[in-house]
């Protein structure tokens, strides 16, 4: 049985055979970690870097049929300078859209207000292949791809070195291994018609 707050959804797409895509975004410093050196009196120490972003933004959508388990998650991913807003939004829900073929597509994200300002609305209006569904607040072990973010924050992000690349090979990493996708939508409790594949 699903958790609480997602069942519902799971049961409609279940029944109009549609695709649940899990969706969030997360921000990462691109300045170097200052840390405590040692100098000589009156020369302070300097970080030098080449980085022309002070903060990059990421976004994943990751799903999976909610009819049919062996068509196997899939997921998104979308890296930018700077943070999201409704424009940038519509560019990654646009990429979504490309990945599922404009499939039906049961899109479940937190409460961000830029998931649900005006404009926002006002194109999903238009969009006949998306349903948007919003995840109980303060849940936020209801969503895979916070996994997803914590999975790649502990091996390719964690020392922070390379992040535009290093966040990419993580993404690399985990559509590469066909369980991992799997684990991070059953971790939320989901129940996966049919089930998901063994180890």
């Amino acid at each position: 049985m699903g958790r609480p707050g997602v069942a519902p959804h799971q049961k409609r797409a279940v029944k109009k055979r549609v695709w649940l895509v899990f969706y969030d975004e997360s921000g990462v410093s691109l300045l170097p970690q200052v840390r405590r050196t040692y100098a000589p009196r009156g020369h302070t120490p300097t970080l030098r870097h080449r980085l022309n972003w002070k903060r990059a933004g990421m976004a994943a959508a990751l799903g999976y049929h909610a009819a049919d388990g062996g068509r196997g998650p899939r997921l998104c991913f979308h890296l930018k300078p700077g943070s999201y807003d409704t424009i940038s939004l519509t560019e990654v829900l646009e990429q979504v859209k490309t990945i599922y073929a404009g499939e039906p597509v049961v899109l479940v994200r937190d409460g961000l207000a830029a998931h649900w300002s005006r404009s926002m609305q006002a194109w999903t209006a238009g969009q006949d292949w998306l349903t948007l569904e919003r995840l109980p607040a303060y849940a936020p072990e209801l969503n895979p791809v916070e996994g997803l973010w914590s999975a790649i924050w502990t091996h390719e992000l964690a020392n922070l070195a390379g992040v535009a690349d290093a966040a990419e090979c993580g993404i690399h990493r985990v559509c590469s291994n066909e369980q991992l996708p799997w684990s991070l939508l059953t971790r939320t409790g989901l129940t996966i018609h049919p089930e998901t594949p063994k180890n």
